[in-house]
């Protein structure tokens, strides 16, 4: 018998779904005996031994579906050694857990703090393989990540639909993008939406640039201006502090998100009506796209395949278009960030986009 444990931990996205079911039909495909244990509610159901008993036909008809059938929730891996209320020891419980239900393998889907916790749990001996989940597109060891281009589609979506709008007023519109740490999803976005500014979080901008590029716009008859801005983006001036003074600074100013401050900002020093878009959380909602259903039935097979192998303690990843195997070792803690020297930046700047440098 083949006993493998199967959770979704961290914030959800598109094609969850598709990649459990990818893995769950790649692994029924060669063994009749297996059985599936669905941790709910990410590492707090392997923490709790809240779970339940699956088969293969729970993953039928999920493959368009987004969000998770299993649930999900936000376990900080810095607090994983920390006791719960009650004093229980929650890597030890998690281990009593897998070993209670003699687990064979354990799969995990997730983003870089998913990851953590994967590698410490490979590191106390279980048997452990992840799949790369996140909008964000920021995982360390893979080329792209489930869910990000379905993010990016809805992102897109917004700036379109802002340019429609755009075009009757003379406004500056901004449209804020997910993305705390890195850009890449308000890149693809503003690019693929047209936008003229496109503000990230590894490259910090200057509020002057920003407003040159607005004013250069309206002094050549373009009466309307689009900025995509990452959540995470900051200024130089921001970028300066040290991580203590910038809090003290974002405490005091109390902007309800970064399109605000840049609002107020612009607003402040130009002429021209200020206008924000937040698509929030829409961006990890929804059916996934084609590419990302795709994407994350392979991985699921080619974690399906390591399983099979009995090669654990790895992200299956995708590199140069291959499904490949990671070790956690080197994936646990790193993050993927957009390189200001990437040629797409240069070739965004070279069709006229100002990154506020």
């Amino acid at each position: 018998m083949l006993r493998i444990g199967m959770l979704t931990s961290g914030g959800d996205c598109q094609a969850l779904n598709a990649a459990m079911r990818g893995v769950v039909k790649g692994i029924c495909s060669k063994r009749d005996d297996v059985e599936i244990y669905g941790f709910q509610e990410g590492y707090k159901g392997l923490i709790y031994s809240n779970f339940k008993m699956l088969t293969s036909r729970d993953f039928s008809g999920i493959l368009t579906v987004g969000g998770t059938i299993l649930g999900t929730s936000r376990q900080p891996f810095k607090l994983m050694r920390v006791p719960d209320e009650n004093g229980l020891d929650k890597v030890e419980a998690m281990k009593h857990t897998y070993h209670k239900l003699n687990l064979d393998c354990l799969v995990v889907l997730g983003g870089n703090g998913t990851h953590k916790s994967a590698h410490m749990l490979s590191q106390e001996g279980l048997n452990v393989i992840t799949l790369p989940k996140t909008i964000d597109n920021d995982l360390w060891g893979t080329e792209m990540t489930f869910g990000f281009q379905s993010a990016v589609d809805i992102a897109t979506d917004t700036i379109d639909r802002i340019h429609t709008t755009a075009t009757s007023h003379s406004r500056v519109f901004i449209v804020e993008v997910m993305g705390h740490k890195v850009g890449w999803v308000t890149l693809h976005a503003g690019v693929a939406g047209g936008a003229d500014i496109v503000l990230l979080p590894e490259i910090p901008y200057d509020i002057d640039v920003v407003v040159d590029a607005i004013n250069r716009r309206k002094a050549a008859g373009k009466k309307f201006t689009i900025i995509a801005v990452a959540e995470g983006a900051i200024s130089k001036q921001d970028a300066k502090l040290s991580k203590k003074d910038l809090k003290k600074k974002k405490e005091k100013e109390k902007y309800p998100s970064v399109a605000y401050e840049l609002a107020e900002k612009v607003q402040r020093k130009t002429d021209q009506e200020v206008r924000i878009t937040v698509p929030g959380h829409t961006q990890r909602g929804g059916s996934p796209c084609p590419y990302d259903r795709v994407l994350s039935t392979r991985l699921g097979a080619a974690a399906a395949e390591a399983i099979l192998d009995g090669e654990f303690g790895c992200m299956i990843g995708v590199k140069k278009n291959e499904m490949v195997r990671v070790p956690l070792s080197e994936v646990a803690g790193k993050l993927k960030y957009v390189d200001p020297k990437a040629p797409i930046i240069r070739e965004a700047e070279l069709t006229g986009i100002s990154f506020g440098v």
